[in-house]
Formats: structure tokens, sequence, C-alpha cells
């Protein structure tokens, strides 16, 4: 764990004595040189990070007051599905919003058939909770 901490710190640091280096010897940058940059950072960055989570886990999801070991991680998994199952039922819910506002405006009597593309999507958020009350239910 301390290893990814240590890589994480590292990251930040390069990252801003390159910048801090540059800076003084007036160096100008262009876009790409920043684009360059910022994959290099994103790339070395969220790895490390990803890695001191799954790392971090088992100590952090132990849940209190609970004799299973692995309601912590149950806990985590309610979460995550009642909360990605919410980002895509509003990824979902503006595109199909948008397209039909669009069909709207051009034929308003299909308002009725848009509506039901709308509903289909918000559903998504809705199956994403029933799962995490599943998962509750066994704990």
């Amino acid at each position: 764990m301390y290893v990814f901490i240590i890589l994480a710190v590292l990251i930040v640091v390069l990252t801003i004595s390159k910048g801090v280096v540059k800076l003084f010897k007036g160096e100008e940058t262009n876009a790409l040189g920043v684009k360059k940059a910022i994959k290099a950072n994103v790339f070395s960055f969220i790895p490390v990070l990803t890695g001191l989570i799954i790392t971090m886990i088992p100590q952090v999801a132990n849940a209190a007051g609970t004799n299973n070991p692995s309601a912590g991680i149950g806990f985590l998994a309610a979460g995550l599905s009642t909360g990605l199952a919410a980002i895509g039922a509003g990824y979902a819910v503006g595109s199909v919003g948008s397209s039909a506002l669009g069909a709207v405006s051009e034929d308003p009597k299909i308002l009725g058939k848009t509506l039901i593309f709308v509903g289909l999507a918000e559903g998504i958020a809705i199956y994403g909770l029933i799962i995490s009350i599943m998962i509750l239910g066994r704990l």
C-alpha cells in the first residue's frame, strides 16, 4: 500500500517540478505539449490510484457491528450498483430526452411515443436500485 502512495506523490512532484523548470527556463508550451503532459499524467496517475484503492479495500470494507467479514464489500457493491445505474440513467435520459425534444418540435403528435423512450431510460436507475436492495437483503 505504501508503494502506491509513494508512487502517487512522486508523479505529482515530478509533474510540478517539470512545469516549474519549464517556467524558469522561459520555454513556451504549445497545445501539443500540454496534451502530452496531461496524457502522461492520466495514464500514470490513475493506475497508481486504482492500485491504492484496491489494496485498501480489505481494511476499509470491514463493516462495523457485523460478524460477517464480507459485509463491507456487500455494502460497497450495493452502493456501486445504485451509483453506476444512476449515472447510466442520467446519460441515457440526456441522450433520449434531447432527441425526443427535437423530434417533438418537428412533429408534436409523437409526444407520447417519445415519453415512453424517456421512461425506459429512467428505468435503468430503478434496476440498479433493485439490485442493491437484493444485495442488502443478503447481508
